[in-house]
């Protein structure tokens, strides 16, 4: 059918108090993708094979999928924490214009993913970490299932949410977005005292392998200790169980039928739950193992190094390949990309932290290019030390115990509670951020260069740090700043005020 005769059909419609004719809705629509967006909690890029994690085995089926599609080597979120990060994905705004900074719902007027591509005609659902997956509330998703740690984790129940998915899809005569949200690797990790306190009585999945602490590599940025290797182990047997659900989601996809004309979209909501990577701005942050599937349309094993991509970029895109009106974003499309086409690339990506779930402050800003990842963080003025997902478990207090004997260990049990206002690191040569560059005169044009590229991402996305930004040298600037930060988290979440008062207390290792 023409062009013309749909528009003219569509106006007849609504003279007649309808819009499109359910029929010709039902033949523009069935043409459009189906788009499965599949994440990870708490997640390090480097877990998975296909960007060379070290411990082999730990992701068959996203391994596939890669092999499948084509992966992204500099894909950054925009906000290493998961409520704050998912309303980026699904707004295309950073927290300072969505209004989700912490663990709590926006109280702005606000246009969605889901909401644009229901209008559409999509289908729209969300299974698992729905209370992080609803900026402005769950009337955004036609088809919901309420939270569950327990069946965030069941690779069968994420297999029968897609076949229902696609089944009322097909019934409906219309495409589908769904966006399918694993609790794993997040805390408690398998085999974890914590797990078994968390799940008491109750049958919890298991992963098709259990790694061992003799097995996994120790990252750079964390000592090489007994609690932190057994703490990895779990860590890694909840990335493998992650595998077992992604791989059931995708067989599932294909037992459908609905597979040839799906787009699959993978990738981490952020780092792990250790120290130095969740609720920071370091690479090992806010890198997330970008993935992108479509038969006919992206080419099998492909590898984009050039083009940092951002997470505010997602709405733009999957906007413009569903072929839908662009909202007001802070970021812009790559679906190019995904299309085999050009497109120029960005000089650098944009990164930030705002609170903790506790709803405690701790602002930070970071700008990333190809060589180099500078960070500002204002918070350090602050009178406690950071308390956040990554000091819970095993690792932390290891690193506080081994720090009372080890010098390397207690500077760095040091750095990471009061961290320093300003780090630079070089990300070639020092991936792990180890050696601050900040006063060394060597890199003072460099430090320069990316101030200015921070200044102008702040300016242009109107962050409200600029003022301390600015004013960086200006010690009561900075707490003017951090005074009105905190009033906010405390106006968004009362009940949490008090938390800030006793982490004064907690100053210290």
């Amino acid at each position: 059918m023409q062009y013309n005769n749909i528009k003219w059909f569509a106006a007849a419609g609504a003279l007649l108090g309808g819009g499109l004719p359910v029929n010709l809705q039902a033949q523009n629509n069935i043409k459009k993708p189906n788009i499965l967006l599949i994440t990870a909690d708490d997640l390090n890029w480097d877990s998975i094979g296909a960007f060379g994690c070290p411990v082999e085995g730990t992701s068959p089926n996203i391994d596939k999928l890669a092999k499948e599609g084509m992966r992204f080597q500099k894909a950054h979120v925009s906000v290493a924490v998961s409520q704050p990060c998912r309303a980026s994905l699904l707004t295309g705004l950073y927290p300072q214009n969505n209004g989700v900074q912490g663990f709590t719902l926006s109280d702005r007027r606000l246009t969605t993913l889901p909401e644009s591509l229901r209008k559409a005609g999509y289908l729209t659902a969300c299974f698992g970490k729905l209370h992080h997956s609803i900026p402005n509330g769950e009337r955004m998703w036609e088809k919901k299932w309420k939270d569950d740690f327990l069946r965030g984790r069941d690779a069968a129940a994420h297999a029968r949410a897609v076949s229902e998915i696609v089944e009322q899809a097909r019934k409906d005569k219309r495409p589908f977005f769904f966006m399918i949200n694993s609790h794993d690797p997040h805390r408690p990790f398998h085999g974890s005292r914590g797990e078994a306190a968390k799940f008491r009585g109750k049958k919890i999945p298991q992963p098709s392998r259990v790694f061992k602490p003799e097995e996994v590599a120790v990252p750079g940025f964390l000592p090489d200790l007994k609690d932190v290797r057994k703490e990895l182990a779990q860590y890694y047997s909840s990335v493998r169980r992650l595998d077992d659900t992604v791989g059931a989601i995708l067989q599932a996809l294909k037992k459908s039928g609905a597979e040839e004309n799906t787009l699959v979209v993978f990738m981490s909501d952020h780092g792990m739950a250790l120290p130095f990577a969740k609720t920071n701005c370091y690479n090992f942050s806010t890198r997330t193992p970008l993935i992108a599937r479509w038969p006919g349309t992206i080419k099998p094993d492909t590898e984009d190094e050039r083009h940092f991509v951002s997470g505010v970029d997602l709405m733009p895109t999957l906007l413009e390949i569903a072929d839908v009106p662009a909202e007001k974003s802070d970021g812009r499309s790559f679906a190019k990309l995904l299309k085999g086409k050009k497109q120029r690339a960005r000089e650098a990506v944009f990164t930030q932290f705002h609170e903790t779930s506790r709803s405690v402050r701790y602002p930070m800003r970071a700008i990333q290019t190809e060589d180099y990842i500078y960070i500002y963080n204002p918070w350090v003025l602050c009178d406690f030390r950071l308390v956040n997902g990554g000091t819970g478990g095993l690792t932390f207090p290891a690193m506080c115990k081994a720090a009372k004997h080890d010098e390397l260990i207690r500077e760095r049990v040091e750095f990471h509670n009061h961290r320093i206002l300003e780090e630079l690191y070089s990300v070639k040569n020092d991936p792990d951020a180890l050696n601050n560059l900040i006063d060394d005169p060597a890199f003072a044009d460099d430090l320069k260069k990316l101030q200015k590229k921070l200044y102008r991402e702040m300016k242009r996305t109107h962050d409200p740090a600029l003022f301390s930004f600015v004013h960086r040298q200006d010690k009561d600037r900075i707490r003017e700043f951090l005074d009105k930060e905190q009033e906010e988290a405390n106006r968004k979440s009362p009940k949490k005020a008090g938390i800030r008062k006793r982490l004064r207390k907690r100053r210290g290792v």
